[in-house]
């Protein structure tokens, strides 16, 4: 993504929109998604995230480094994961499915209300002035990138949330011989982004979001 704007535009306020929404994300989004993990699984009666002090809004509990790169560069990554002991919920798969769904939902939500922000101010016409145009480029790209992340997660890939509500619907056989293999997953995922195989079904799930929002969205 950072490509891409830099190659098409040349306005330096532009590119500052981009990277103050990166920041944005990586020091609100990010920390609100692992948080979200966090609550979720001590809700469910794990308390392992609160002895490792990730039940915090504080966003170096959170951060990764590689992740927040990522961001940067592509629009997507991750932060710290959040450590669960699933052997403490009452239904261990489910739970591990809920406390996984909840980063992704955070996500989204955090886009859908900045969605609905930059329609109201667009159609009360405060975006038409001044510096409207950077303050409509900054709240797009915070949107789009909290989207990206909520896709992104969800992709079955292992460390990915999408891998830990996978293991909700697959017999218990088959996710644990997957898993055995799950430090290599990681290398997997980071060739697939650099090589872009992943662009045409995120595109797909990211298309969906932002249809989902204009139906959320249509009274305004």
């Amino acid at each position: 993504m950072l490509e891409l704007l830099l190659s098409r535009e040349t306005d330096i306020f532009i590119w500052v929109s981009y990277l103050l929404s990166v920041a944005v994300v990586v020091f609100l989004s990010t920390p609100i998604h692992e948080f979200a993990h966090a609550f979720s699984a001590v809700k469910l009666g794990d308390p392992t995230p609160k002895y490792m002090g990730r039940t915090t809004l504080n966003p170096f509990a959170h951060i990764d480094k590689i992740g927040s790169l990522l961001i940067l560069l592509f629009g997507f990554g991750w932060a710290k994961p959040v450590q669960v002991n699933s052997r403490n919920f009452a239904n261990p798969k489910v739970g591990m499915a809920i406390t996984a769904l909840a980063g992704p939902i955070s996500n989204v939500t955090l886009g859908l209300v900045f969605y609905i922000f930059l329609k109201i101010l667009l159609r009360l016409g405060f975006l038409s002035i001044g510096i409207g145009f950077y303050v409509y480029r900054f709240i797009s790209y915070f949107i789009q990138i909290n989207v990206s992340l909520a896709v992104f997660n969800l992709i079955p890939i292992p460390p990915l949330d999408g891998s830990k509500i996978l293991a909700a619907v697959l017999p218990d056989r088959i996710y644990y011989e997957l898993m055995r293999y799950e430090r290599y997953f990681s290398y997997i995922l980071i060739f697939l982004i650099v090589s872009n195989v992943l662009d045409y079904p995120i595109n797909i799930l990211y298309n969906a979001v932002y249809s989902l929002f204009d139906l959320i969205t249509f009274w305004i």
